[in-house]
């Protein structure tokens, strides 16, 4: 092409500018619902939902997705779920942000995330499968951050509570976690603040998952096993390299019941009465309380179980589903830093995300 053709050759329209912050929400259960509501907020005006999906659906029209029911209309309508057209949603949306929002608890779905991060997608999480899962797999995590996107992890400790940032950014400061104790979990909260012998420890489980308080098979609040992916992910967080079976986890779950259906579990609940019953008599004749404590020291000791605590303790004036940490460090050492609120709930949990989400924008 001669200089005189170049000068004459038509410019290509410059690319248009990309903008704002597009989402692709993967989940629509009691969390998923929630931020959902959400979005239909003031707050989160700025943000455009351009995919959502549950377990076997997905939506991708603008007009469904601006339904409020979407989540209803879900359960029955939409095309089969697949991760790649709801990533190409995103791709296509023209957004200078591109945020996946996992709101559910699935690990096959968590073992994605580095991926996504390393594609270019920012990730918004409640799901603790991954971050609070194998070493190897945090290790994988970090490296996936080197490609510049955010890892929005707040929800999946403590819910709306800012544990995790605390903890990082007292890491950041030079300052160094010695001991880190508290009440992770809202459901084993509620239940040992309500449990004070009157009545049967299965009564009271029945009666907080009835409330949502509990997962809808309670073993996995009451098996310890949520508390033990937190206490891994605040610790790793700490700069401890903890893998899961360094932590040490008692289940309150008695063995004969760790195998069975739902159901059968459900119909058996009294069986957990008795050993509970006597643990708390014991406690009560010391003047002390039962409460189910996550703990890790300097050496990197981590234990998650039921604890009998003085009546004085921290844990003993917690109120409802509310959690707590309390974390020694150097700077913090005559007194803990402590950290205390509601620690369960989709609303909380919820807002989490989205605060993770906005941040991004």
């Amino acid at each position: 092409m001669s200089a005189v053709e170049a000068d004459c050759a038509p410019v290509a329209a410059p690319a248009p500018a990309a903008h704002g912050v597009a989402l692709a929400l993967l989940g629509t259960g009691v969390v998923g619902g929630a931020f959902l509501k959400l979005l239909n907020t003031p707050a989160a005006s700025s943000l455009k939902l351009v995919a959502a999906a549950n377990s076997r659906r997905q939506q991708l029209d603008p007009a469904q997705l601006a339904d409020r029911a979407l989540r209803e209309k879900l359960k029955t309508h939409g095309e089969p779920r697949n991760d790649e057209t709801l990533l190409g949603a995103l791709a296509q949306s023209g957004a200078a942000v591109k945020v996946i929002v996992d709101a559910t608890a699935s690990a096959a779905l968590a073992a994605h995330h580095a991926e996504w991060l390393s594609r270019g997608y920012h990730v918004v999480t409640a799901n603790k499968s991954l971050a609070g899962g194998a070493l190897p797999d945090w290790r994988a995590l970090q490296l996936a951050l080197a490609s510049g996107c955010t890892y929005g992890d707040s929800a999946t400790v403590g819910a709306g509570l800012p544990v995790i940032a605390t903890v990082r950014r007292l890491r950041q400061c030079g300052d160094a976690l010695l001991t880190l104790e508290g009440v992770f979990s809202g459901s084993l909260s509620y239940l040992f603040n309500q449990y004070d012998g009157s009545r049967p420890f299965s009564a009271l489980l029945r009666e907080a998952r009835a409330l949502g308080y509990t997962e809808p098979d309670p073993r996995a609040d009451l098996s310890g096993e949520d508390v033990a992916r937190k206490l891994l992910i605040l610790a790793r967080c700490a700069g401890f390299a903890l893998r899961p079976e360094e932590v040490e986890v008692e289940s309150l779950v008695p063995e004969a019941l760790r195998a069975v259906d739902t159901e059968t579990f459900l119909a058996r609940l009294e069986e957990l009465d008795a050993p509970l019953a006597a643990r708390h008599a014991q406690a009560k004749a010391r003047g002390g309380a039962l409460r189910f404590l996550a703990r890790l020291n300097q050496r990197g000791h981590a234990r998650v179980g039921l604890v009998e605590v003085p009546a004085s303790h921290p844990a003993t004036r917690l109120y409802g589903t509310d959690n707590q940490f309390a974390l020694t460090t150097t700077r913090y050492n005559s007194q803990p830093l402590v950290i205390q609120g509601p620690g369960a709930g989709p609303e909380v949990t919820a807002q989490a995300l989205l605060g993770d989400v906005l941040a991004l924008g």
